[in-house]
């Protein structure tokens, strides 16, 4: 078949049959003169193309195909005939309207994509950008600060989460004062004013309505946070609230944990003490035969609630068991260590937070040496607190900073700090797992995301979907210079970053003296040492 197209001074004719069957069609110029052919050419007109049919015939001469000239209905008689039984036949695409309309008002145009990846060579460039883009937007929608709990007039150092309950922790000061905090209201449940005369130490839950409290003052005592508030009527002028139970002691205890499931309790002051909460005296006391210096804080192991950690200024971490009333291991370190938690996933793995700017996680299993170093704090590391998760914990610092740590890695933590805030003395998660609270020096508990660039408030589907591609995407890429350089970026003050880059400076100097030092000695007289095996110094069972 052959169509004729042209205007009228030039045309073309175009062979769809082309030489034999099957081949391409040809497209043939027509010289000047075919235009006066035009017009009487036979019908029909093509549908599609708007052209002029014709139909091939056995008595045209192939040279005719070429010459617009011979194409006249005097030289073709039979062709008009021919053409107009002729059918043009056109296909037509049909789609269903469903499957490209939004099914609902609201919803997103359905879109259908090519997934060949040969049709997008730039699929992974334009991934990657995407990627490094969203680390970008992470930080900067990174806002950790929420609120600050005010009522404290001096330094807070006791925090304290309570049982069953996400939004309600008691924080404890220097004043002698205890307030139990609704973090989701921001208000106080409950207040008790000089609880103790001087500082408070310890503080812990015994169940849901009562808490432990231990000071200076050689006291402890248990109150009931229902009747914190009230006072006695009879008394005239202002009263203190009166607590349910006062265990004296002798000396000056330093921190204080309730078991489990039993009624009863631990301290720490010069030795380990166990108390029963229907007796005035300790029912054990536990100490090692080695041991002189005074005990700085004592844990339960959540898992196991027989077994009992303690760490001392004489720079020890010593494992009891209850069962036997005895002391079992005995850890001599380099430098003391000033808070310990049990991980609440793992139970024989304990966290400690050391003077020496690092905190250790060891396997209780095996104390030769420690499992993880995490090192970013440039000063003593004071308190630290696990996530309920087990996956994360938070450490707070004499360097006025608090910091987020994934568990087993080292580096690079997330790091929280503001220009009021001053020596983190104690440090919380929340029950939930999203929030962590933290206690300072100058009189203030501290509300934080545990996630900085958390959205709070309700998030639809679509922006969950969002947060998790882009989640994925930073996942993916994270091995990336340019993404691994923005996810690990943070902004810290002038004077920690001083302080670390000095702390670098002589670390590298003491490794260089170490290295030439074993330079010019006897060969197998000087070997290199792990850090870890520098950590602990002897182990005592």
């Amino acid at each position: 078949m052959c169509c004729l197209e042209g205007s009228a001074a030039v045309g073309t004719l175009i062979d769809h049959d082309g030489e034999g069957g099957g081949q391409a069609p040809r497209r043939l110029n027509l010289p000047q003169q075919a235009s006066t052919h035009w017009d009487r050419l036979p019908g029909p007109v093509c549908e599609s193309c708007g052209i002029h049919v014709l139909q091939k015939s056995s008595i045209a001469p192939r040279a005719h195909w070429q010459c617009a000239q011979f194409v006249d209905r005097t030289v073709f008689p039979d062709i008009q005939k021919r053409l107009i039984n002729t059918m043009v036949k056109i296909s037509v695409l049909q789609h269903a309207t469903s499957k490209h309309l939004p099914a609902r008002p609201g919803d997103p145009t359905p879109v259908h994509r090519n997934l060949d990846p040969l049709h997008h060579p730039f699929s992974r460039p334009r991934e990657r950008i995407r990627a490094l883009n969203a680390a970008k937007m992470e930080r900067i929608f990174a806002k950790p600060f929420i609120a600050a709990l005010e009522g404290h007039v001096d330094a807070v150092e006791a925090l304290a989460r309570r049982p069953n309950s996400v939004t309600d922790i008691a924080s404890a000061s220097w004043d002698g004062e205890i307030i139990l905090h609704n973090v989701g209201r921001r208000t106080h449940l409950s207040k008790i004013p000089g609880a103790h005369q001087g500082k408070v130490s310890g503080l812990c839950w015994a169940d849901q309505d009562r808490i432990l409290s231990c000071g200076v003052d050689r006291n402890i005592k248990m109150w009931d946070v229902r009747t914190a508030g009230e006072t006695d009527p009879s008394e005239a002028g202002p009263s203190q609230p009166r607590p349910l139970t006062v265990f004296p002691g002798k000396g000056t205890f330093h921190s204080i944990d309730h078991h489990r499931t039993d009624p009863i309790f631990a301290t720490a002051s010069t030795i380990v003490q166990v108390w029963d909460e229907t007796k005035s005296a300790p029912v054990m006391d536990i100490t090692f035969s080695t041991s002189a210096e005074s005990v700085t804080g004592i844990r339960f192991n959540p898992s196991e609630p027989s077994v009992l950690a303690s760490i001392g200024s004489d720079r020890t971490f010593i494992l009891y068991d209850i069962r036997t009333g005895k002391a079992e291991r005995r850890v001599v370190m380099q430098m003391k260590n000033n808070d310990l938690s049990w991980s609440p996933t793992f139970p024989t793995s304990i966290l400690l937070a050391s003077e020496d700017h690092n905190l250790y996680t060891f396997d209780i299993r095996r104390l030769n040496n420690p499992t993880q170093i995490y090192k970013a704090h440039v000063s003593a590391v004071t308190s630290c607190d696990w996530s309920p998760t087990g996956t994360e914990f938070v450490s707070g610092g004499w360097d006025r900073t608090l910091r987020i740590w994934k568990e087993g890695h080292g580096t690079h933590p997330e790091v929280y700090h503001t220009k009021r805030m001053q020596r983190v003395l104690a440090a919380a998660f929340s029950a939930d797992a999203r929030f962590v609270l933290s206690g300072s020096d100058d009189g203030n508990v501290r509300v934080w995301k545990a996630n900085a660039s958390e959205k709070l408030g309700i998030v639809t589907a679509r922006e969950r979907a969002a947060i998790e591609y882009r989640d994925a995407l930073k996942e993916r890429w994270k091995t990336d210079a340019q993404v691994g350089k923005v996810q690990r970026s943070r902004h810290i003050p002038k004077p920690v970053y001083k302080a670390g880059a000095l702390k670098r400076t002589m670390e590298e100097a003491q490794r260089v003296k170490e290295e030439r030092r074993r330079r010019h000695t006897r060969a197998g007289e000087s070997k290199p040492k792990a850090e870890r095996k520098k950590v602990v110094i002897a182990e005592q069972v």
